[in-house]
């Protein structure tokens, strides 16, 4: 039996996304070879100072937001927020992380670095491990190299994949699958070929039961009608 491929959606901004990220990990290891988990980018926060202004202006501000997230965060014991989280620093964008995390990509798509090291997840982790625990400005492209260079990756062939337009290209694929699927949650899960998704925090073993449905259910009876 093939793999169930799941689409996963989320924006490296979005606390819910990294939140879940121990989910993703869990589903893995239960599941190894049965399902293939593919990462794709949804930019909630690709304006994020100025959505956040305007959503919170009412509610505290960037402060007020600033308490929200901490309050999210003591509900999850694995989840460190650093005390000045989108206060002292404040990233304009999540679409610069996004387009150098193609980048990560793609160089495990032309074999430059192996697949098997799961460079893009790590470092897609990285990322959100860095603005929240650590709240560091993940939109600029110096922290991105410090990030990549931590974990080993060569930066000036991450480079080269954003200076060829490719990874650009990478990104462009992912808004038009946004589109396609109408996904405007981070994070969204799609599965069985778009028939059934599963958005924002949804608990483990809410994923955990669709998957094994998918996986116990032969195809024809995946429909009624």
């Amino acid at each position: 039996m093939a793999p169930i491929h799941i689409s996963y959606f989320s924006d490296v901004l979005c606390v819910w996304a990294y939140i879940a990220q121990i989910r993703l990990d869990e589903l893995k290891a239960t599941f190894q070879d049965n399902i293939e988990i593919e990462l794709h980018f949804v930019s909630v926060f690709g304006n994020a100072r100025e959505k956040l202004e305007k959503s919170w202006r009412d509610r505290g501000g960037f402060q007020g937001y600033s308490d929200h997230i901490h309050e999210v965060g003591k509900k999850f014991e694995h989840a460190t927020v650093h005390p000045e989280i989108w206060t002292s620093v404040r990233p304009p964008s999540s679409m610069s992380s996004h387009l150098f995390l193609h980048g990560i990509k793609l160089l495990e798509i032309k074999g430059i670095v192996p697949k098997s090291e799961n460079s893009f997840e790590r470092a897609t982790s990285a990322f959100r491990e860095a603005f929240f625990a650590k709240v560091m400005d993940i939109s600029d492209r110096n922290v991105q190299f410090a990030i990549a260079e931590e974990i080993g990756l060569p930066i000036a062939m991450i480079q080269q994949q954003i200076d060829s337009g490719e990874a650009y290209a990478q990104l462009s694929k992912d808004f038009d699958l946004v589109k396609e699927h109408a996904v405007s949650v981070s994070p969204t899960l799609i599965f069985n070929e778009g028939r059934q998704r599963l958005n924002g925090n949804v608990g483990y073993r809410v994923i955990e039961a669709n998957i094994r449905e998918l996986l116990h259910n032969p195809p024809v009876e995946e429909s009624w009608c």
